[in-house]
């Protein structure tokens, strides 16, 4: 198994930090980034290597390829996105369908969250399933949250952001524990999407799957504190989070 980055994002709305960094390289602890707390994670659930998605100002996480590798312990992989700054992260997650292959734990670049959430990921692997998002089932949804409908027996039935918070079961953090055995199908899946809208999310492939009759599962968090770094806002929330971590 190996960690997998997407962090090809502009992330405009967290200007001027993104004037000359990706967004996953905005500081959230100091010096310490949410590349890092992500990378971090993987190397405490005991992954030696990870593929990082780059796109916009991708020269910045070449420049820390190797003092990432030392700090963590990851041989990591740079996997460039061609299209970061016109098309949405569908196409994104495609490029990385190779790394899929291995086996992946999948976070977006923007996500401040404890290992604890790897752990829970690992911990619902079996069976026959092939991916599983990490949900949070506790926290009040509104209108921009990634909103997820699962059923107990059939997996997830709808993820979407065009849904009434009320109906759904929870929030999709940004998390995935994707099998080798479904790179295939969801490579596939990503590709119709993007080539239906490139402005399309690769949740939306997710969403393309469970159209075909693919099962989803989902492991839910517990009561975590974690945030999806958009704006300055979330940003200030991510960094009173992560000094905790």
């Amino acid at each position: 198994m190996i960690g997998l980055v997407l962090a090809a994002g502009a992330g405009r709305r967290l200007r001027p930090y993104t004037d000359t960094l990706p967004k996953a390289l905005v500081p959230v602890d100091g010096e310490t980034t949410v590349l890092d707390l992500t990378l971090g994670n993987f190397a405490e659930i005991g992954l030696t290597e990870a593929a990082i998605i780059v796109g916009y100002r991708k020269e910045a996480v070449y420049e820390r390829k190797e003092a990432l590798e030392r700090t963590y312990g990851l041989k990591l992989t740079l996997i460039d996105n061609d299209k970061a700054e016109e098309w949405n992260n569908a196409y994104s997650l495609w490029c990385g369908r190779d790394s899929v292959r291995h086996d992946v734990i999948l976070a977006n670049g923007d996500t401040v969250h404890p290992v604890s959430v790897e752990k829970t990921l690992l911990a619902a692997r079996g069976g026959d399933k092939k991916i599983i998002l990490a949900l949070d089932t506790v926290k009040q949804l509104a209108d921009e949250e990634m909103k997820v409908v699962a059923d107990p027996g059939k997996g997830v039935r709808k993820i979407t952001k065009l849904m009434d918070p009320a109906a759904a079961t929870g929030e999709y953090i940004g998390v995935t524990l994707i099998e080798g055995s479904a790179a295939d199908e969801l490579a596939d899946a990503l590709r119709t999407t993007f080539e239906r809208d490139p402005d399309r999310y690769y949740e939306d492939g997710y969403q393309e799957l469970v159209d075909r009759g693919f099962r989803i599962d989902v492991a839910p968090i517990g009561d975590v504190a974690w945030v999806e770094i958009d704006n300055h806002d979330d940003l200030a929330r991510g960094r009173e989070i992560a000094c905790r971590y």
